[in-house]
């Protein structure tokens, strides 16, 4: 008889509140992973703790956080240090970006996006990864997007952006070699998500003829992506 005590893995989830971050909660949710989420909306982070806590029988911790901010990743990492919370995996999901030509683009909006999408991704990455490394073991998921491979007018700054994460990750991806460490990207092509009203681009041909994947269809690239998550050590 096996009387060892499985211990739960926790999952760090940023842009956790909707889209295709609410779709990787629930599948970590559902193979029982306790849950570090970070979103900008308090009210829908508390309504998912509230739900998927009793339903899962796991621990959630909210963090109602901006990444846009400078600051943000380490309050983000300081945060679980004080609740002394362990983190297994990192999904860094979070992304912003705007529609429009560049050179009518606000300063400050292309600031955010390269805040979001490329220094608070990194950064969580940096201070994440050092246990990982001690564990010899952990997993960092990066969401990047076809946007990665090609050059994207009137969305310069964003595709650019995606195309960091995608170098970034192969390249930290061939340094931890034997650490017991993995990185994977995930690179989803355009997704009805509320992105695009966000940044404007809702009128886009694209969304004018209904071309955009659901978040629910991204999810079954998600589980084909993440399979090697889920597979206990």
């Amino acid at each position: 008889m096996n009387n060892k005590i499985a211990i739960r893995k926790t999952v760090l989830i940023t842009g956790a509140s909707r889209g295709i971050g609410y779709e990787l909660t629930k599948l970590f949710a559902k193979d029982s992973y306790n849950l570090v989420l970070v979103a900008r909306d308090k009210a829908k982070l508390k309504e998912i703790e509230e739900n998927f806590s009793k339903k899962y029988n796991i621990d959630i911790l909210i963090i109602a956080k901006d990444l846009s901010e400078p600051n943000a990743a380490f309050e983000i990492f300081n945060k679980t240090i004080e609740k002394q919370i362990v983190v297994d995996v990192l999904v860094n999901n979070a992304g912003i970006g705007d529609f429009g030509k560049f050179h009518n683009e606000d300063i400050s909006k292309i600031s955010n996006i390269l805040q979001v999408n490329i220094i608070s991704l990194t950064e969580l990455t940096r201070l994440f990864i050092d246990t990982m490394l001690m564990k010899k073991e952990g997993k960092i998921l990066n969401v990047s997007s076809m946007a990665a491979f090609q050059a994207g007018p009137y969305m310069a700054v964003y595709y650019a952006s995606k195309a960091y994460v995608q170098s970034f990750s192969e390249a930290i991806t061939s340094e931890l070699k034997g650490t017991g460490v993995t990185v994977t990207t995930l690179c989803p092509g355009p997704t009805k998500s509320g992105f695009q009203y966000e940044v404007g681009s809702q009128n886009s041909n694209l969304s004018k003829f209904n071309l955009l994947s659901s978040s629910a269809e991204v999810n079954f690239d998600c589980i084909i992506a993440l399979s090697n998550f889920f597979v206990t050590n």
